[in-house]
């Protein structure tokens, strides 16, 4: 049997998730899975009829994840059941994602195929990083889409030097660095006009926000890479910096406080429908032109 006790995750501040979050259980429950309903889930749609799990159970109980909600909710989902290996799979409830690809309205079609062994497997590379003032670490996390340096307040810069293994890149004043992942290269990093990497793909990219000197380019870097950030200078007109690892936030940084980024030990693991496409969603998202002969088998 294809994943024996499976797990779901939804975004409980969503109008209306109880509905399709019973019907998958029901599904499940009657495929003779075993159905854990993550406890703040739980606690916040009603959906109470399962058995009830922390997510610390969840990572060394279940076999699959499921995540019903956006992006945002599986990156959460993702930076804390990444390091047990525990595959996960977004299902979208709202606007199409780039990672919680499955509409609401396949669920039937995509669960079944993957108890049924029918799905594809990608992992994706995480950051972890930590934040460092002397001898004392303040602050640690990982992230699954980017890790970013910026201004706190509404004036000025703040500057940065940027060494990469050791060695001397760059002081780059800006409003603020991204460190992103192929995953987050369609996230923040995009909006930054920074490039999109395909997931496959093992790099990191660093982007400057609103570089001083137009000669500061986005660039693209060996995921084995260690990024070693100090914040050099504060404009005076600055209320300060932080620094966020995907939505976890640490403020109030001061100059000559470090950040040191590099890939995680772990790697996420997703499940996606057969036939599944990175192109595919990026035509969607994007709004990007096709031609009307164009089909997926020529991706």
């Amino acid at each position: 049997m294809h994943f024996p006790i499976v797990a779901l995750i939804g975004r409980y501040q969503d109008t209306g998730l109880d509905a399709p979050l019973r019907e998958l259980a029901a599904l499940l429950s009657e495929a003779g899975r075993t159905v854990l309903v993550e406890s703040r889930t739980a606690q916040n749609t009603g959906v109470n009829e399962y058995d009830c799990a922390e997510i610390d159970e969840i990572g060394k109980r279940a076999h699959l994840a499921i995540v019903m909600g956006g992006d945002g909710t599986m990156l959460g989902a993702a930076r804390e059941l990444a390091p047990y290996g525990i595959p996960l799979v977004g299902i979208n409830h709202g606007r199409l994602g780039f990672i919680t690809d499955v509409p609401l309205q396949e669920v039937t079609r995509a669960v079944t195929d993957l108890l049924a062994g029918r799905f594809e497997t990608e992992e994706r590379i995480m950051l972890q990083g930590r934040v460092v003032r002397g001898d004392e670490v303040l602050f640690s996390a990982t992230a699954l889409n980017d890790v970013v340096l910026n201004r706190a307040g509404r004036g000025g810069m703040i500057e940065v030097r940027v060494e990469v293994n050791g060695v001397y890149m760059s002081t780059q004043r800006a409003d603020g660095l991204i460190i992103s992942t192929p995953t987050g290269s369609t996230a923040y990093a995009l909006a930054a006009n920074g490039p999109i990497l395909h997931p496959a793909l093992k790099a990191v990219t660093l982007v400057p926000i609103a570089p001083q000197s137009l000669s500061n380019r986005p660039i693209v870097l060996p995921d084995t890479s260690v990024l070693d950030m100090t914040l050099t200078a504060i404009s005076r007109v600055e209320t300060g910096a932080s620094v966020h690892f995907d939505m976890q936030t640490l403020s109030e940084l001061q100059a000559g406080d470090r950040i040191v980024v590099q890939r995680a030990d772990h790697v996420l693991r997703l499940l996606h429908p057969v036939g599944y496409r990175f192109f595919s969603t990026l035509r969607r998202k994007l709004h990007w032109s096709q031609m009307p002969q164009a089909t997926d088998s020529l991706e």
